[in-house]
């Protein structure tokens, strides 16, 4: 997968959810969060294992074990399978640049 990335510059919004591929052997994400200088944040990068593509279900999410209500640049990883990823911005002054990277697809 090509990297993915989002920016944020908007206070109290969710990211897009970001959808993953389970299929892939082995499942690995890496992500990472960048702050624009002179930011101040608050984010919290978070997962589901539900269908974000079905317009009927509504997801719930999850926070990442060690990525949560972080306020400064960050990264982690994901090992196990998750459906999708997002990024939670808790609080926002200035940009938040997240990117994801999901291994074995081109």
């Amino acid at each position: 997968m090509r990297p993915i990335q989002q920016k944020l510059t908007i206070d109290d919004a969710a990211g897009i959810a970001i959808p993953l591929d389970t299929y892939i052997s082995p499942f690995n994400i890496g992500f990472g969060v960048t702050i624009s200088a002179g930011a101040t944040v608050d984010f919290t990068v978070q997962h589901t294992f539900d269908n974000v593509q079905d317009s009927t279900v509504t997801p719930v999410w999850f926070n990442h074990p060690t990525v949560v209500n972080q306020i400064a640049n960050a990264n982690g990883n994901y090992a196990f399978p998750v459906t999708a990823v997002r990024l939670n911005v808790i609080d926002n002054n200035g940009t938040i640049t997240f990117t994801v990277i999901q291994a074995g697809i081109a």
